[in-house]
């Protein structure tokens, strides 16, 4: 297997470990998945941007904002993920967040986009930035309120 095969496993692996520990809940877990103060630009559209740096201020953020929820589960829809040769890579990825709100048992979904840089350090690949913008958002039988696609990251 080549470098950027290996590379591209790397990330997608780092990516699911995300997934796994904000499903699961477990914010001490996210400390070695970023660098240390990685820029982190959260876009809900409805809201002003929030400036986050690293894993620390995230991981109380996304614990804050999911409380309401009994059910949470973060899913990966899709990635793309391009590697450079320099140890560092550039990645969108695409997610849906599936929720039951903990009052009214009602469910809700929320799809997104991450536009993420990643650097490798000592042999493992960390979360360097990312940049996350909601695409849309559904509760119970309303119709889905939908966001335009970002401007693009050049991956």
């Amino acid at each position: 297997m080549n470098d950027d095969a290996l590379a591209y496993l790397a990330i997608t692996r780092l990516q699911a470990a995300y997934a796994d520990v904000v499903t699961r809940r477990s914010w001490p877990d996210l400390e070695p998945l970023f660098l240390p103060d990685a820029p982190i630009h959260i876009d809900t559209v409805t809201r002003p941007v929030m400036e986050l740096a690293g894993p620390i201020a995230l991981g109380d953020f996304v614990g804050r904002s999911i409380e309401q929820f009994d059910f949470f589960e973060f899913v990966v829809l899709n990635t793309v993920v391009r590697v450079g040769h320099d140890r560092t890579a550039r990645g969108r990825l695409y997610i849906v967040e599936l929720r039951q709100h903990r009052d009214s048992g009602e469910w809700s979904n929320a799809f997104g986009v991450y536009h993420d840089r990643y650097v490798s350090v000592e042999g493992h690949w960390r979360f360097a930035e990312r940049h996350y913008q909601s695409l849309a958002r559904r509760f119970g039988n309303n119709r889905a309120s939908t966001f335009p696609f970002p401007a693009s990251h050049v991956l």
